[in-house]
């Protein structure tokens, strides 16, 4: 090749591969972690969780729903786990099945903290930082409940759910699953450390902008020292705003994040997932740059994201793959759909939280549609 001339690289766009890490996707749709509550009363991955998830392979990334990490973690009724044998068996089948199909699948690991109730977690204890309720009422076996005060997390205790975690990305790549998902979004445990609404501590773990993101990154940082970091992403939703973890102060989140982010760039995690109403704004492109590597935009949660929308994030490079939620839900092969620019079925939100294989693994595939 002549002196000066370069090697053009190629254009990139929604449907190429990407590197995410050590996860090698085919295409930059990815699947968002999606509650569906078909996890029976003893939280394991059946027959139905296995073959909606192997419908769905052929999207680049499947980011598996949100998993306890422990049984007092439990948010929801339904929801599966990742903490006994049967549990992790279930999720062998899962990455068994999604592999089968050349796909890839990451597990969300989530503590729900005080976003539950003894109701759902099987009669134990409600934690947080800080012994702040949510100001509303959570669903259980028995009904609606007002969710209770939460027992404040002791400087002695809060490295048990370090450990947790740790030991449940182990169970996941002992399970086959490709990667792990450390979830800090959503007003979940991890993320009220980080919201001043829900963290009113005055130990190392509360107050300071460096005592916020303690734990978040003592988690990640094990995490990823136990199963390598180009296997670990995490996800944050900064001003999302929801579950009482509040963040309505733009300097402080501005503050937090940045940190957050800077704290987590040295260790080469495989992505950040970003859940944002405004994924082009100042704050998502400015801690997209700190942390440096690979980041995923979700824009979804108010309002479903479009075909065009994903193809204009990748096209203006704000972000390097995009999650997608609802679209999904409704068609397991939209990648398909959206290459070919093909109709897309309606999703059945009514059915979203129901138990049965209705609304979750009978949506039809353009080719039998």
């Amino acid at each position: 090749m002549p002196s000066g001339v370069g090697v053009v690289a190629p254009p990139m766009d929604l449907f190429t591969p990407v590197a995410l890490g050590d996860l090698e996707l085919a295409n930059r749709i990815v699947m968002a972690p999606l509650t569906r509550l078909r996890g029976g009363s003893a939280g394991v991955p059946g027959d139905l969780i296995v073959e909606h998830y192997r419908q769905r392979a052929s999207a680049g990334l499947i980011i598996a729903e949100g998993t306890y990490v422990n049984f007092e973690s439990q948010a929801f009724v339904g929801q599966p786990g990742i903490v006994t044998d049967e549990q992790v068996a279930g999720w062998r089948r899962v990455a068994d099945a999604v592999h089968e199909r050349d796909g890839r699948i990451v597990l969300q690991l989530m503590h729900g903290g005080r976003v539950t109730h003894p109701d759902v977690n099987g009669g134990r204890r409600v934690v947080g930082p800080s012994a702040i309720a949510i100001d509303g009422q959570v669903h259980t076996e028995q009904g609606k409940q007002p969710y209770p005060v939460p027992h404040a997390l002791t400087i002695d205790e809060i490295p048990s759910v370090v450990d947790d975690f740790v030991a449940s990305a182990r169970r996941a790549i002992d399970a086959g699953l490709d990667g792990v998902e450390v979830h800090s979004a959503n007003g979940y445990l991890l993320h009220e450390f980080l919201s001043p609404a829900s963290n009113v501590r005055d130990d190392q773990y509360g107050g300071s902008v460096e005592n916020r993101i303690r734990l978040v990154v003592e988690v990640v940082k094990a995490v990823s020292e136990a199963v390598g970091a180009g296997r670990v992403g995490l996800r944050i939703s900064p001003e999302h705003n929801i579950q009482d973890a509040v963040e309505t102060d733009r300097d402080d989140v501005r503050a937090v994040y940045g940190a957050l982010v800077d704290a987590l760039q040295p260790l080469g995690l495989a992505y950040l997932s970003v859940l944002h109403k405004e994924p082009t704004g100042d704050l998502v492109q400015e801690l997209r740059k700190r942390f440096g590597g690979k980041v995923i935009a979700n824009s979804g949660f108010g309002s479903p994201t479009t075909r065009d929308e994903a193809v204009q994030l990748i096209d203006d490079s704000h972000a390097d793959a995009v999650a997608v939620g609802r679209a999904l839900i409704a068609n397991p092969d939209l990648a398909e759909r959206w290459r070919d620019g093909q109709p897309e079925n309606a999703p059945r939100p009514e059915l979203f939280y129901a138990s049965g294989a209705e609304g979750y693994t009978d949506y039809p595939f353009l080719q039998t549609a």
